[in-house]
């Protein structure tokens, strides 16, 4: 199934197999896949060493010019972000859910690359597969919290079949915040993890199933050697 998570209940040797295999499609099998403890945080780190997996920092953004690492980022309905700027010599990976996004982890990635050098206007950002909004159903107090940041955000939710349930556009949020950065070089997949169970893994099918479970996918960067 290509589960990269430890998190999860998969046997731990597939994981660590199937993130060899990652490291492979990449082309860079011989560099440190580095992930961090990921908890919504709005916090980046920069890389200078590889860690271990005990060792992993809580965070949710990574940014390195180090060669001979890799910045792996673990989603199963978040957007996995990643950023370059090839001139500089400076990537960057964030995992950002709904908390991060309005917390700042994209802003704190993006400093932590400036201040290596990177400019925004030559950052590429790519972001990954996530869920979709009509997938992503939340209560009243969740959108009321985003309009209460900005009224201009109640045009990323619409109305549900259930009074007082909103579906929310993750990914659209995710690349206005991009977007008010600076960054005008946007990738951007059109995928729904929770609805295409056959590709992606999702912490919201799971949670709707009554499941205790689910895989992780891996969102990677690198610069070449």
């Amino acid at each position: 199934s290509l589960n990269c998570g430890f998190g999860s209940s998969d046997d731990p040797a597939n994981v660590k197999l199937n993130r060899a295999r990652a490291l492979a499609q990449l082309g860079v099998s011989r560099s440190h896949l580095l992930t961090c403890n990921q908890t919504h945080t709005a916090r980046a780190v920069l890389v200078t060493n590889p860690w271990t997996i005990e060792q992993a920092p809580v965070a949710d953004g990574m940014v390195t010019n180090r060669l001979g690492v890799s910045l792996a980022i673990l989603t199963a309905d978040c957007v996995p972000v990643l950023f370059a700027d090839p001139a500089a010599g400076v990537v960057g990976a964030a995992h950002v859910g709904w908390r991060g996004a309005i917390g700042g982890v994209i802003d704190a990635t993006l400093k932590l690359m400036t201040g290596e050098g990177a400019s925004i206007s030559q950052i590429i950002a790519a972001m990954g597969p996530c869920i979709a909004q009509k997938s992503y159903e939340v209560g009243a107090e969740y959108k009321d919290r985003f309009v209460g940041i900005d009224n201009a955000n109640e045009r990323y939710f619409y109305s549900g079949k259930i009074t007082g349930q909103y579906h929310f556009d993750l990914s659209a949020f995710v690349r206005h915040r991009l977007e008010s950065h600076g960054i005008s070089h946007i990738s951007q997949l059109d995928c729904d993890t929770c609805a295409d169970e056959d590709t992606f893994f999702s912490y919201r099918r799971s949670l709707l199933r009554g499941e205790d479970n689910y895989g992780r996918s891996m969102s990677l960067i690198a610069l070449a050697h």
